[in-house]
């Protein structure tokens, strides 16, 4: 079936700004989308309020608009741009809602619903209609009661008991849900699931909490051909959201019938709420017995993940679903000589795991629900699940403060935080078994196993070292720097030891078929697939995880970079580990490497890649501290590798605060009375000198993490131990706070001689307010021409 003749113009709806459960992902998707309709000759107008994306540059579609993601602005551009039909899945939760808020103000009127049709998102969002459509296949479904108003909830505690999962309709992320123990935690969450939902709706649901959790992503087209993206599996059991849980792809524990079993219960739902794309369908699982939990008709984060973890490009497929191709008339872009209906095959291992903003809210509550509360998440690939384990923990470039009490590690255990993953290598380092572990945390024992050998390679790395353990060591994912520290060997004897790791293909299909854009990830084995081009080449460092302080902004960046070094005839190759980005796109770059980021991990591929330049400079604060680490690696190993942009040694003056200050003064630019200090007492005398206020922070950090205002002694002496373990190889920045200042941004590019202003901002808050949190406006508003 040919693609829609009637479209000549699709009106696609983002997703605004990034908020929890809702991140880069949908930026991957909409702009994958944008690029699959044009290809097809079709008119694409973009809504979208979050400037800071790459689908609303003015190359993505052929008109954008960055306006308020409301229904009756949009409403207001339907009668404007007259669309043939809109697209609503790429744009997360909030297309969804603004679609069906746009139908029912009648504002669709001659336009078509594209992809998965409305009366698939009222029975996959509308909680009673879903459950009763469930019924009518034969689907099994948890017990429990649909209310629109808090009287009912008696009766729905009657019918349903405790403990309860409370699910509202129409929200993000598991936004306004939880787990309910008593009857005060149930009227709670449920007053609060009723004011987030859209048509006041919240479901309460018999729990399954601590039965396994499996997804299947599934695509459909309109002629009914269905196949399985991806099929992933939850370490951390039901009652914590999949967006927070520890995901291994594909499936682990299952049996083959029990796994056919599921996946025949996917189709039948896809096929049952007559989606036309993409669909994230989520199961409960135990002992031979499923329940069906939730089902998204559009693409979601679990999506992002499974069209990175597979190389399929389902964003893309979805959209030309959505315009009438069916799926043998989509080729797969990564193969470049199969068809879309071809299943992914994979020969790996794929974990993922979350990343929280606990490090800047410290008083927040770390218990984790059905409601989502990260800010992002890494993906790790590897032979095996040890491999994908240590890797995918290594991406997260974030302190984990090890326990060793044991009460302590049994109270982590028994309720899941975000420290509860590593906390779990804890458990086995101090003997508990797995069984002990397991009835903490009812977490499948075949990946507790798999930590616990983890464990146990430590153990004897640290014994009993030998050559062969240590190659075995790598298999399991340990870098050499942790091998270094178990063994007490010389790192240079490791390093010549293990030699440089192979790299291996994502390429949707195990090698079967050749790879026209493939990606790639490190392994410890015998070939590598890795070829290297005599081309002028450069690598990019992205910026992993999104987090506080650290967003889709530098992704945003990284994809400019790559598009403006490819117009000048360079290859362009990247390093990330965020699987919800533009630049793990598969046709971002001209190499993608899914690996941590570490300083280790990046010489790696520098080595083996024969690089003529490196660029840190557009991957955020974390890839920026590793500029200097990176120049001097590449000349310890004579690499003809040059740090390109701005030099690590001016980096350096701009993060080292006695430096910058020295630069300052040598040019007669006026700033505040400042100094660093080292130690303790070194912090107190330069507070008394400059005088209180002042503003203190570590130096190298991002997003003003632990930058705060102090007013006298006490609070600096309670504050400077927790900078010095933010930042214990830097000094304590301390400058006199300025008061009733205005703040103001400027931008800048400079080629080494002419400098180009980009623009001056202007806050609306006084400073001391980060200039990530102000508002601002552009142009300056108060100040004079001089």
């Amino acid at each position: 079936m040919p693609k829609n003749p009637t479209l000549k113009k699709v009106l696609l709806i983002g997703s605004g700004p990034i908020q929890i459960g809702q991140a880069a992902e949908f930026d991957y998707a909409g702009s994958q989308a944008c690029k699959a309709v044009r290809e097809e000759g079709i008119e694409v107008v973009l809504v979208n309020s979050n400037p800071a994306t790459i689908q609303t540059d003015v190359e993505t579609a052929d008109r954008v608009y960055v306006e308020p993601l409301k229904a009756e602005i949009i409403a207001e551009i339907i009668k404007k741009e007259k669309p043939d039909g809109i697209l609503s899945g790429m744009g997360g939760q909030t297309g969804l809602n603004l679609t069906a808020e746009l139908y029912e103000m009648g504002a669709l009127e001659g336009v078509q619903i594209l992809g998965t049709p409305l009366d698939a998102i009222y029975h996959g969002e509308d909680r009673d209609l879903f459950k009763k459509l469930m019924l009518e296949i034969g689907e099994p479904v948890p017990k429990s009661f649909i209310l629109t108003d808090i009287a009912q909830l008696e009766e729905a505690y009657n019918e349903v008991g405790l403990p309860a999962i409370i699910r509202p309709a129409y929200t993000l992320g598991g936004a306004g849900g939880g787990v309910a123990n008593t009857k005060d935690e149930l009227k709670k969450i449920v007053e609060h699931g009723l004011t987030k939902s859209r048509v006041h709706q919240v479901l309460i649901e018999e729990s399954v909490k601590g039965w396994n959790e499996i997804e299947f992503e599934v695509m459909r087209d309109a002629s009914d051909t269905c196949i399985i993206i991806c099929s992933m599996e939850n370490v951390d059991p039901m009652g914590v959201h999949t967006g927070e849980s520890v995901v291994v792809a594909p499936i682990q524990t299952l049996t083959a019938d029990e796994f056919g079993v599921m996946r025949r219960a996917a189709i039948k739902i896809i096929r049952a709420l007559n989606v036309q794309g993409g669909c994230n369908i989520q199961m409960a699982f135990k002992d031979g017995d499923y329940r069906i939990i939730e089902v998204n008709p559009r693409v979601s984060r679990s999506s992002a993940l499974a069209s990175k973890a597979t190389g399929y490009p389902i964003a893309r497929v979805a959209a030309k679903i959505a315009i009438g191709l069916r799926l043998d008339e989509i080729d797969n872009s990564v193969t470049g000589c199969t068809p879309a209906c071809f299943e992914p095959a994979v020969d790996y291992v794929v974990v993922k795991v979350a990343r929280w903003p606990f490090d800047k809210f410290k008083t927040a509550d770390r218990t984790l629900t059905t409601a989502m509360k990260s800010t992002g998440e890494v993906m790790a690939i590897g032979r095996t699940v040890e491999e994908g384990f240590k890797k995918a923990l290594r991406s997260l470039d974030t302190d984990i403060t090890p326990h060793t009490d044991i009460s302590e590690i049994k109270m982590i255990l028994s309720r899941p935080t975000d420290e509860r993953f590593p906390t779990l290598f804890d458990a086995f380092r101090i003997g508990m078994t797995v069984d002990e572990v397991y009835a903490l945390t009812q977490i499948e024992p075949f990946f507790l196993e798999k930590i616990k050998n983890i464990v146990q390679m430590e153990n004897d790395l640290r014994s009993h070292p030998t050559d062969e353990l240590v190659l075995s060591a790598k298999k399991f994912g340990f870098s050499n720097s942790e091998i270094h520290e178990l063994t007490g060997w010389n790192i240079y004897r490791v390093e010549s030891l293990v030699g440089l790791p192979t790299y291996k293909m994502v390429d949707t299909c195990s090698a079967e078929f050749p790879a026209k854009t493939p990606y790639y990830y490190s392994t410890w084995e015998d070939e590598c697939e890795l070829t290297v081009s005599d081309k002028k080449k450069v690598l990019i460092l992205g910026s992993g995880a999104i987090r506080i302080g650290q967003g889709i902004e530098f992704d945003y960046c990284t994809v400019h970079a790559v598009q403006s070094l490819r117009e000048e005839g360079v290859e362009v190759h990247i390093v990330n580990n965020n699987p919800e980005t533009v630049s793990t796109d598969f046709d971002t770059s001209d190499r993608l490497y899914f690996e941590p980021m570490q300083l280790e991990d990046v010489v790696h591929i520098l080595r083996k890649g024969d690089y003529d330049g490196v660029i840190v400079q557009f991957g955020g604060q974390n890839s920026v501290n590793l500029a200097i680490p990176i120049q001097e690696e590449l000349k310890h190993f004579n690499l003809k590798t040059k740090v390109l942009g701005t030099a690590p040694d001016n980096m350096d003056v701009a993060e080292d605060r006695n430096r910058f200050s020295v630069l300052l003064e040598k040019d007669g630019i006026p700033s505040p009375a400042n100094g660093s200090a080292y130690s303790e007492k070194e912090a107190y005398d330069i507070a008394a000198k400059i005088g209180y206020p002042v503003l203190v922070r570590p130096s190298y950090v991002l997003g003003g993490r632990a930058m705060e205002l102090v007013h006298d002694e006490l609070q600096l002496q309670t504050y400077i131990k927790e900078a010095v373990r933010v930042s214990n190889t830097h000094p304590v920045l301390i400058d006199r706070y300025l008061d009733n200042a205005t703040e103001l941004d400027v931008d800048a590019v400079c080629d080494g001689e002419q400098v180009l202003i980009g623009g001056v901002m202007e806050h609306i808050e006084e400073a001391g307010v980060h200039s990530g949190d102000s508002a601002c406006v552009l142009p300056t508003q108060t100040l004079t021409p001089e």
